[in-house]
């Protein structure tokens, strides 16, 4: 199987990126948990490199704006534009996400860097991914929350705080991001969709060495939900696409990967099976408001990385290596698709990725489910 690290070139790269004049960030408000974010890129500044990375890609990269698009729900509840970066000329579409909250940025900074390499190196690794895929990164998922560097968006309405990957849910869709998202998730119809997030930081739970991304299916297999949808098709395909990943990052230098789970040795640890999670309402193909009547899903999976701006400066101590991991992992993740290596993997392997003994699964719609229900 052909599996290889991002190049030396690309790390470059990505140190070439936090030098430039673009990603200065200024009067940012100071984050709940004291952490300097003045290296952290902003809006204004992720705007900024989009539109350079447009002009250099020779229209190769388009990049754009779902008012540009003439969208009923087009912006942030704050105003501002939601932006889309599309990528490639393939059969297969992929949709690739980032901080949906607003304190987790690593997800936009990888897909930027990403970006430059793709325009950069037209290796025969990276041509074949544009060949075979049509990619929409969205760099930016909750743009007022990251500028406010807190975790949710804020209701202009009523000043309420709504996160946003529990609003693709029947009876939610409070906020006007998760309609427009929504509307042009169901218009592009992906095939595939990941989602970049952090988590707090993590200790393996026998060795107590700390943990540097978990590999997470927000649907558990095996679970209550995933194998009866398309008759277990998505829990295959989610098993494989992680699988596939970790092989590609498990030997990384000083990285620690694993499979997400919440809980504590102390009460029991669980895997996740949240039906509103937005990447899970795109496996179960929700239907709102009359935007996806075809009843169009797909296979979706996650990444954590381990420290956000919540732990403080400490969770921000590695963050360069970490933004890194995340951009080989999406790079695996999509080379994987274009070539298809990843379904000719064993989807049993998924019980090789290291993890906790579960007690039962955590859910939003039957409260906790014992294993052996």
């Amino acid at each position: 199987m052909k599996k290889k690290l991002i190049s030396l070139l690309s790390i470059l790269m990505l140190l070439s990126i936090f030098s430039t004049s673009a990603f200065a960030v200024k009067n940012h408000p100071s984050t709940e948990g004291n952490t300097n974010i003045s290296s952290i890129i902003g809006y204004d500044d992720m705007i900024k490199e989009l539109e350079n990375l447009e002009k250099r890609s020779k229209g190769a990269l388009e990049v754009f704006t779902l008012d540009d698009l003439g969208y009923e729900y087009s912006k942030s509840e704050q105003g501002r534009d939601l932006y889309v970066a599309k990528l490639g000329n393939g059969d297969k579409e992929v949709w690739v996400q980032s901080r949906i909250h607003g304190d987790e940025p690593y997800g936009t900074e990888a897909t930027l860097h990403l970006l430059k390499m793709y325009v950069n190196n037209q290796s025969a690794e990276n041509r074949e991914i544009m060949d075979e895929l049509t990619m929409y990164f969205i760099p930016m998922y909750n743009p007022d929350g990251s500028e406010m560097n807190i975790r949710q968006t804020v209701l202009q309405e009523d000043g309420r705080r709504i996160d946003l990957n529990r609003d693709w849910a029947t009876g939610a869709f409070n906020a006007v991001e998760s309609k427009a998202w929504f509307n042009f998730w169901a218009d592009v119809q992906p095939d595939y969709a990941l989602d970049i997030h952090h988590q707090g930081l993590k200790t393996d739970s026998e060795t107590g060495d700390a943990i540097t991304m978990s590999l997470g299916i927000s649907l558990a297999p095996g679970g209550p939900t995933l194998p009866g949808i398309k008759d277990g098709l998505y829990e295959d395909i989610t098993r494989q696409m992680q699988v596939y990943v970790y092989d590609g990052l498990k030997d990384y230098g000083y990285m620690s990967i694993d499979r997400y789970t919440v809980g504590s040795s102390t009460w029991g640890f669980q895997e996740i099976d949240i039906h509103g999670g937005v990447v899970s309402a795109m496996m179960l193909g929700l239907e709102y408001d009359g935007m996806n009547t075809e009843g169009h899903s797909n296979p979706a999976v996650f990444f954590e990385t381990s420290g956000n701006t919540r732990d403080g400066n400490l969770g921000q101590k590695a963050r360069g290596r970490n933004i890194q991991l995340n951009a080989n992992g999406i790079h695996d993740w999509l080379y994987g698709l274009a070539s298809e290596e990843i379904f000719d993997v064993d989807p049993e392997r998924w019980n090789e990725i290291p993890r906790p003994d579960i007690i039962g699964y955590n859910t939003d719609h039957s409260g906790f489910v014992p294993v052996g229900y």
